[in-house]
């Protein structure tokens, strides 16, 4: 059962900071740790297992649940909640856990289940995430840092996205889905199989629409790997012939670029999902965005 601390008995077993501030209508349980600076607002709800590190703000009425640890100036939004038992059926009330990283934003009706038996056992988000408004993290998904997820996008469990990714708002992704760093989805894209890093992709279903290239730019990428990792996509993606032939003749065409040797261990890296390819009706369309850029 939870219980209501109060601030003048919230240091009585060292769990929670003197100069952590928490509303009186708030409710930590026994055994919550709450870290120096921390703020937890009106109508809150934390758990006894949960660990909030130094400086993090729960707005308020945030619940967060079961072994949930977050991390530094974590800022949380009125009615988010983070670490609630997973949708998944098989889920038994085992002590799995939520991890999330420093300095992320988490904004209204946000939700981050923990992780199942059947999977990780934990849910993790990195550090400097935003996760925005009705964005959905279900359990055993695994985000790196720098990721972006527009309002009402939606994660299966067991997805993987590495760092500095962007999932434009309504976007729907597939459980078991591999995404790599410096991706974009397009928004109320449908995404069943597996991203290539640096890809750009839309539509239900989703297909590549080329690379990231305004991603690249942004990101400092010189011009010449850039063309390079271009022509690699070409050979990968807009030639004739078996797949796995192309692979290795982009490999030994390219294979010196450490940037397309990431896209090819990518393809290669066991999968549940399958490859998000390109689209025939697509490739007119990204003639045009290439010749642009």
């Amino acid at each position: 059962m939870l219980e209501r601390v109060t601030q003048t008995d919230n240091t009585a077993d060292g769990r929670i900071h003197p100069t952590a501030e928490i509303h009186p209508t708030a409710i930590v349980a026994p055994g919550a740790r709450i870290g120096a600076g921390c703020r937890i607002g009106p109508w809150c709800t934390v758990g006894a297992d949960a660990v909030l590190a130094e400086g993090v703000v729960l707005a308020s009425h945030v619940i967060v649940e079961g072994h949930a640890e977050i991390g530094e100036k974590v800022q949380v939004s009125p009615f988010a909640t983070i670490g609630l038992a997973p949708q998944d059926l098989k889920y038994k009330g085992e002590p799995t856990r939520v991890v999330i990283g420093a300095r992320t934003l988490i904004r209204e009706h946000a939700t981050v289940h923990r992780g199942s038996i059947g999977g990780h056992g934990i849910t993790s988000v990195g550090a400097d995430c935003l996760l925005m408004v009705n964005a959905h993290v279900g359990h055993d998904c695994t985000l790196d840092h720098h990721v972006i997820l527009a309002n009402n996008v939606m994660l299966g469990g067991h997805v993987e996205i590495a760092d500095t990714v962007f999932v434009g708002g309504g976007a729907a992704i597939h459980q078991f889905v591999r995404i790599g760093r410096q991706v974009v989805v397009g928004g109320m894209s449908g995404v069943e199989a597996d991203i290539i890093p640096f890809g750009a992709v839309m539509g239900n279903r989703a297909r590549l629409t080329g690379l990231n290239l305004i991603g690249l730019k942004r990101r400092g990428f010189p011009r010449s790997q850039i063309h390079t990792l271009r022509a690699a996509y070409r050979s990968l993606f807009r030639t004739a012939g078996v797949f796995q032939d192309r692979v290795s003749v982009t490999e030994a065409s390219f294979g010196e670029d450490p940037v397309v040797r990431e896209i090819l261990a990518f393809i290669r890296a066991d999968s549940r999902r399958g490859l998000c390819r390109a689209g025939r009706e697509l490739l007119d369309e990204e003639d045009g965005a290439e010749a642009a850029a």
